[in-house]
């Protein structure tokens, strides 16, 4: 039985590598090494904060996790890498699947989605967040020349708001509290603000801060009958919001956006979601939001800096010395 390591969240704020012993694969499993794994800021950063509410541990697990919330736990659900065994027309290929930070492992073949040829390995990381960002324009069902404004230009922020400035004559803003963000919109080819020089008057705003004064100012930039798509992911904390004032008067719609579901206004499969959000990252405009890497052996030591907000990236990618 083949010995591989696994990050793991030993407790809340602290994380190990762990040996694991690989399972057999039986006939319908592959063997994938990991090339590249990433840290999702967002989710990522709140299960190792151990904020995962009580309420939402099963709702919350991850495909391949280990253990349980708040930890010891196995999390994680960026993983790029090679198969090295499994089915002939998988061996050798690249491919994304939804497994935690580890040098190896053993999953069902279909549990892999094979990474187009024009979508580097490194890129492809970032699937998962596209796939999120995906669902989250689905349901917001933006229309040709819509004024649109994504608050909060985090990973899946940043991505919602590079799929929308493809839609015919839209008018897209990105709006981040940190001025250093309008370099990255900048390289998505979308207009940047702060917030208090966010254009108002918005047809749909997705808002993607997971923050109350965000949320506050997302309602605040809507046209009246206007559509607000909440994206934000809050945990444990409890989010106060304006509903008197304007929000009655201008008869504003907030929309809930959880990639756990496919949107139902887009029949699609889980595996068809993923195979699209795959293709867009076709895009090399989507490199914009990496910017930061550390090898397997260092996650431990990196991820308490991306708690404290230390790099000040989008996206932790993880890279194996198996590359």
């Amino acid at each position: 039985m083949a010995v591989e390591r696994a990050f793991w969240v030993r407790e809340p704020g602290y994380g190990e590598l762990r040996a694991v012993e690989l399972p057999d694969p039986g006939p319908d499993d592959v063997v994938v090494r990991t090339r590249y794994s990433a840290v999702s800021r967002g989710t990522e950063a709140l299960v190792f904060r151990g904020g995962v509410p009580a309420s939402q541990h099963d709702i919350m697990r991850a495909p391949f996790q280990e253990g349980d919330f708040p930890a010891p736990v196995k999390y994680g659900y960026l993983n790029v890498g090679i198969v090295e065994s499994g089915p002939a027309e998988l061996l050798g290929r690249t491919v994304f699947c939804l497994y935690p930070h580890q040098t190896r492992y053993v999953v069902p073949a279909d549990a892999v989605t094979v990474v187009p040829d024009a979508v580097p390995a490194a890129r492809a990381v970032l699937a998962g967040t596209i796939e999120t960002a995906l669902n989250a324009v689905w349901d917001a069902s933006p229309q040709v020349g819509d004024r649109i404004a994504v608050v909060g230009a985090g990973m899946v922020g940043a991505s919602v708001a590079r799929i929308l400035a493809g839609i015919p004559a839209a008018k897209v803003q990105l709006v981040d509290i940190d001025p250093a963000r309008a370099e990255i919109a900048d390289k998505l080819g979308v207009e940047f603000a702060l917030p208090d020089d966010a254009r108002a008057d918005r047809d749909l705003v997705v808002h993607a801060s997971a923050s109350e004064q965000g949320l506050t100012r997302a309602l605040e930039l809507l046209r009246p009958e206007g559509v607000c798509v909440e994206l934000s992911w809050y945990g444990d904390r409890r989010v106060s919001i304006p509903l008197g004032e304007w929000f009655h008067s201008r008869r504003l719609t907030i929309r809930s956006s959880q990639v756990g579901t496919v949107s139902p206004n887009r029949p699609r499969s889980y595996g068809q979601r993923l195979a699209t959000a795959l293709d867009l990252l076709a895009d090399p405009c989507f490199d914009a939001l990496v910017a930061d890497q550390c090898r397997f052996d260092d996650l431990p030591a990196a991820l308490p800096k991306l708690i404290s907000r230390e790099p000040s990236s989008l996206c932790l990618r993880v890279t194996y010395d198996s590359d």
